[in-house]
């Protein structure tokens, strides 16, 4: 992998989570607005299932495996363009986070 593109791809990421999506929370009327809340539904979703469990290391855009960092940023692209719902792409990971954590206490 070229250092430069993955560079690229990581301040691409960061746009997105920290500034454009936060930015059209509001007038999209999302369930989220803080840039942590849409990293987690991203990578959560591009994973299939609670990132932390795949991924090692923090933060976890820097340590995610490429195929799974461009995945989020293509679904925070989607969510963007309207081409995926970010409601439900926000429950997928809040059912995954409840199952972690029941699943943990047996």
């Amino acid at each position: 992998m070229d250092a430069d593109d993955r560079s690229t791809a990581e301040a691409r990421w960061l746009t997105l989570t920290r500034d454009t999506l936060p930015g059209m929370a509001r007038t999209r009327r999302w369930p989220v607005e803080e840039d942590h809340c849409f990293q987690r539904i991203f990578l959560d979703n591009a994973c299939d299932g609670v990132w932390y469990d795949r991924i090692t290391g923090r933060p976890a855009y820097a340590h995610a495996e490429r195929a799974v960092l461009d995945r989020a940023i293509d679904l925070a692209e989607a969510a963007i363009a309207g081409e995926v719902e970010l409601s439900v792409l926000n429950q997928r990971s809040l059912a995954w986070r409840r199952k972690r954590k029941s699943e943990s206490r047996t």
